[in-house]
């Protein structure tokens, strides 16, 4: 692997690292003495452009590039790949990093706006990077690139103290994560003498898994669970989501849960599944299983006791995290152990299918939650509150607004036709499909049953929305570009519910044919 190779694989992060760079000099250089509006419009169109530029430079890097399988061709070293659900998986992190930037259109929580859109587009860098990776090293430089530019945006609203108090809370949360995950790492090549997923799969299988193994895989475990927000590495989550600036916490609920979860689905493709020799899979995969289970229920659980939408947001995303993770404990087949011709067709069938169910999940959960903040953020910034009773009489005051939420509420709580019923229904059928048993049936039993718990409190909202009559009708007026793109994501998530098979077909062309 040359110079060359690595530049075309990193396209796309180089170029959302330009347009950052770009965004700086316009906006410090040439836009100081503008105004607030002017500038915000200025660096959030730069930001969009910039992760439509990395979008091209991905297509092209991809469709040049002859990859195959778990991150080898002719090294067995390769860092980064485009293996089959890696493409989806860039390519949502960057429509969705967009989503969010025209959300800061028509806000004033910062003047530093030009410093913001760079810091969001370097953090997507980070994003793709840990969605490509298939080497330990890259891996974390990715997280940690994601995860800094986090915590720098969810202290943004300087004049805000939630926002300085969540920043601090997810900073040390998130360091002492990073310490569990490099220490896991570590194990794991001092286990196999290298740094790539492949490899150290390869060396487990033929040795069988150890008590040093199990110690590493609980390491990472604590990491990772970190980055998605499961229970027990959940309590940085609520003051986060409550105390960031909605733009920002779009971000971290959208674009670090799909490089977090892409990251997951390879590990899963590789270290889950039972291979020749290797004893591994019931202990990798149960520690998973019990964090779903437990994930599902402390979420849903707490969020029936929140008054603050965003922290019913922050549980929301906890229990959804449980759901998804329960996908990817069972996403495994009977694979072999040689590269693509030691396959069986149907156990690869079986595991694209279960990679499309959750790669279908967090897209569409990341794009109705960026919808979701958007509204509360419009209410927020315009009755200073984001209790429930800051919603009383919405449908009166913005029935744009009010149509918005209902759609989006109501898919989180996966009613159907809506995108949110199908994600889920294909996630549980996945997981059926693929581990026939009481363990598996129980577990998706306990997530539907949870899914209707979570319709009471999504319906607390919407029953102030447009039932509970409102203290005050004073008209609540958005920005027509936030409106719009809105009342976009809402239609969006109403015509992928009347034809799922729209983003599945998309997601599937990204698989090789098998």
């Amino acid at each position: 692997m040359n110079y060359a190779d690595l530049f075309r694989v990193t396209l796309p992060e180089t170029a959302l690292e330009v347009a950052a760079l770009l965004v700086l000099v316009v906006d410090l250089g040439f836009l100081r003495r503008a105004s607030l509006k002017v500038r915000v419009a200025v660096a959030a169109l730069l930001g969009i452009l910039g992760c439509g530029a990395a979008l091209w430079a991905l297509f092209w890097s991809t469709g040049s590039a002859n990859v195959w399988g778990f991150g080898l061709t002719n090294s067995h070293e390769l860092l980064l790949v485009s293996v089959f659900y890696v493409g989806a998986a860039q390519t949502g992190i960057l429509l969705l990093t967009a989503v969010t930037l025209t959300l800061l259109i028509g806000t004033s929580f910062t003047r530093h706006v030009g410093e913001y859109v760079a810091v969001v587009l370097m953090a997507a860098a980070g994003g793709l990077l840990v969605a490509g990776a298939q080497d330990l090293l890259v891996i974390f430089v990715g997280l940690e690139l994601l995860s800094l530019g986090l915590y720098i945006l969810t202290a943004f609203a300087k004049i805000s103290g939630k926002s300085a108090e969540a920043a601090l809370k997810y900073y040390l949360f998130g360091g002492m994560s990073a310490a569990f995950l490099l220490f896991g790492f570590s194990y794991f090549y001092g286990l196999s003498g290298s740094t790539n997923l492949a490899n150290i799969q390869r060396v487990i299988a033929a040795s069988g898994p150890s008590p040093l193994f199990d110690v590493a895989w609980i390491l990472v475990v604590a990491g990772l669970g970190f980055k998605i927000a499961v229970v027990p590495f959940h309590l940085w989550a609520p003051d986060t989501y409550e105390g960031a600036p909605a733009p920002a916490a779009a971000f971290i609920a959208s674009v670090s849960k799909v490089a977090s979860f892409s990251l997951l689905i390879s590990i899963s493709l590789g270290w889950l599944r039972p291979g020749e020799g290797s004893g591994a899979w019931p202990q990798l995969a149960g520690t998973l299983m019990v964090l779903a289970a437990a994930s599902m229920v402390v979420g849903n659980l707490a969020a029936l006791a929140q008054t603050s939408v965003r922290r019913l947001l922050a549980y929301s995303a906890i229990a959804h995290a449980g759901y998804v993770l329960l996908g990817i404990a069972f996403m495994h087949g009977n694979l072999g152990q040689n590269g693509p011709s030691d396959f069986s067709r149907a156990a690869l069938s079986s595991t694209f299918s279960s990679a499309n169910a959750v790669l279908y999940y967090i897209l569409t959960y990341g794009l109705t939650t960026i919808g979701a903040f958007g509204v509360v953020d419009v209410v927020q910034r315009a009755t200073g509150s984001d209790k429930l009773d800051a919603f009383l009489g919405l449908h009166k005051r913005n029935p744009a607004l009010a149509a918005v939420l209902l759609v989006l509420f109501l898919s989180l709580a996966g009613i159907p036709p809506l995108v949110g019923f199908w994600a889920k229904f294909n996630l549980f059928a996945a997981v059926l499909g693929v581990s026939a048993g009481p363990v598996p049936f129980a577990l998706v039993a306990l997530a539907v049953a949870f899914s209707a718990v979570s319709l009471y409190y999504y319906l607390q909202v919407l029953k102030r929305a447009y039932v509970m009559p409102a203290a005050d009708e004073t008209p609540i007026k958005a920005h027509p570009v936030a409106l719009a793109v809105l009342v976009g994501i809402a239609a969006a998530v109403v015509l992928l519910g009347c034809f799922p098979a729209l983003l599945q077909s998309w997601i599937q062309g990204f698989y090789p044919v098998i």
